[in-house]
């Protein structure tokens, strides 16, 4: 769920155009569970990866789909993508985020 200072730094980023590329949402991750932060970073990345192909697919609608075409729709339309990759990662996501995990834990250990 997005919260109002979310809200206000995309109504403040809209002149700017930085509101194209929003930051992925922030995970709560269970420190006693995932001690080394490899699962919310795995979890992170894979919503970043969502969030920039779901943006690609909307920018290829014509006349901006449902939103209609505009400032204020392409804010919208950020703040969508965000929810929504953060919503399939929630869910189980693609599989990215088990690999990553994998990945950066066996990086871990090796350099130990």
């Amino acid at each position: 769920m997005m919260t109002s200072d979310t809200a206000s730094l995309y109504a403040g980023l809209s002149a700017s155009g930085l509101h194209k590329k929003p930051l992925p949402p922030a995970r709560a991750a269970d420190a006693a569970s995932d001690p080394s932060g490899a699962g919310k970073a795995a979890k992170d990345f894979e919503s970043a990866f969502l969030q920039q192909m779901l943006t690609s697919m909307f920018d290829t609608l014509e006349g901006g789909g449902t939103f209609g075409d505009g400032a204020s729709s392409d804010i919208w339309r950020g703040m969508l993508t965000e929810q929504y990759a953060g919503a399939i990662t929630d869910a189980g996501g693609i599989g990215i985020a088990d690999t990553v995990q994998r990945e950066l834990l066996a990086l871990q250990e090796s350099s130990l």
